[in-house]
């Protein structure tokens, strides 16, 4: 059973309150009056979006006469804000980043305007698009709400030479229990080096991000299809108890509070022999300055119970139903996630500093995967996610790594405070999913 358009309507209005005690009022930083060829777009603060920032006025500005005034914030600021300011349709900013969690309720909830005169262009070809982004932000209206301006799945990323001294190998589709054991074996293989990294760091979007796809490959879920949560479930328990088990025995320093960015910096320095997470990670290793540049092996997502296990993530810009820019706004992300785009940053950054991900004709190009040693490992990756049967039951909501409700932002972020203390060693895996259980089953409760 599918959550009715009404409930998303309350749950995504609720998010917004539990967001800003201020309530969903739009706060400035909007530049929506005034000039029409003035545009607004808030994003998020990562190295794609700070090189598109940097190359606007000079390539789409003087190509169009459309300014672009940025806001740019850190993921958890930008989410609230976007959740504020397009949730009140006051049309301060016309475009923002996205991602396939979001864009579906706030489709349902009438926030967006559809992008089909994005879609239509032939010169934006949206065939070239990878499929199973266009599905994702894609509304139950069959509409297309956002385009993907990078993308990326998750998959295991691992020391050849380290694992070639010990006389490993690594399977191009391991098992977790093949994982573990390999973890073991490595750690301690180079001064300072442990086994594996893996996110500790207390978020739905940081530790929760690896450990759900985990806990799907073993059998678990956060509800079934008919809304009963099963956080506290045995198959639940026992991926949680082995991921924390894994990280506590063989995996980095400071694990309670390693994110995405410590692992990256963990594994480029040679600390840790192998890590599971996104892979658009690996640009920055196979970087020209990375000092593991051509050091590192790629495998897919480790499984346990399932075929496959990988997540699916993109940022992506959506268009905010009350802009009166629409226009201007529709040739901004057409250029933002075109081919030419990505040509563009590789002619002035290089082939690694790509938004890639997103494009069939990217994974074609010899110049990308010269660059790119990860280029197949990476698109199999995606293009085997599977965001509606991602475990081995039926689900009552979209989703890999997250389930698609309004609610579960706060919810994964409430469940993980635990789970990241039990990995600190100042909780149990089980007293962290009791509680997680119970604030789980109130919010299925309303969806029933």
């Amino acid at each position: 059973m599918r959550p009715s358009m009404r409930a998303a309507s309350m749950a995504a209005g609720a998010l917004c309150i539990a967001l800003s005690a201020s309530g969903c009022a739009g706060a400035g930083g909007g530049n929506s009056a005034g000039d029409p060829n003035s545009i607004s777009v808030l994003m998020v603060n990562n190295p794609q979006m700070e090189d598109l920032q940097r190359l606007t006025a000079d390539n789409f500005t003087k190509e169009t006469g459309i300014k672009v005034n940025y806001t740019v914030l850190p993921e958890n600021d930008v989410r609230a804000k976007i959740s504020q300011e397009f949730s009140s349709q006051a049309g301060q900013y016309d475009v923002a980043s996205l991602s396939n969690y979001e864009i579906p309720f706030f489709a349902a909830n009438k926030w967006l305007a559809p992008l089909d005169s994005v879609a239509k262009d032939p010169n934006f070809n949206q065939t070239d698009i990878l499929p199973a982004y266009t599905a994702s932000l894609t509304g139950t209206d069959g509409k297309l709400y956002g385009e993907p301006f990078y993308g990326e799945s998750s998959f295991l990323m691992y020391r050849k030479d380290i694992l070639e001294a010990k006389g490993l190998a690594m399977p191009e589709k391991p098992t977790w229990d093949q994982v573990a054991d390999i973890a073991g074996k490595v750690d301690g293989a180079a001064p300072g080096m442990k086994g594996i990294c893996l996110r500790g760091q207390p978020g739905w979007g940081q530790v929760f991000a690896p450990l759900t796809t985990v806990i799907n490959t073993f059998g678990g879920t956060w509800y079934d299809e008919d809304w009963n949560a099963k956080v506290n479930a045995p198959e639940f328990t026992a991926a949680t108890e082995f991921y924390t088990k894994l990280v506590r025995e063989h995996g980095e320093a400071g694990a309670a509070q390693a994110g995405f960015t410590e692992c990256l910096n963990n594994m480029s320095q040679g600390k840790v022999a192998m890590w599971y997470d996104a892979t658009s990670a690996a640009g920055a290793l196979e970087a020209e300055a990375s000092p593991v540049k051509g050091k590192i092996g790629y495998a897919q997502a480790p499984v346990k119970n399932t075929k496959s296990s990988g997540w699916l993530w993109t940022w992506s810009w959506a268009m905010q139903a009350a802009s009166k820019k629409q226009d201007a706004a529709g040739k901004f992300i057409a250029w933002a996630s075109s081919k030419d785009y990505e040509e563009l940053v590789a002619s002035k950054l290089g082939w690694a500093k790509v938004p890639s991900g997103k494009r069939i004709s990217t994974y074609e190009n010899a110049e990308f995967q010269q660059a790119a040693p990860f280029f197949k490992a990476e698109r199999f990756a995606i293009e085997n996610a599977d965001p509606k049967n991602p475990g081995a039951q039926a689900r009552p909501a979209v989703g890999i790594q997250f389930v698609g409700i309004p609610e579960f932002a706060a919810l994964g972020t409430s469940v993980s405070q635990g789970v990241s203390s039990a990995i600190a060693g100042q909780g149990t895996v089980a007293d962290a999913l009791a509680k997680g259980q119970e604030a789980a089953q109130k919010i299925g409760n309303k969806y029933k």
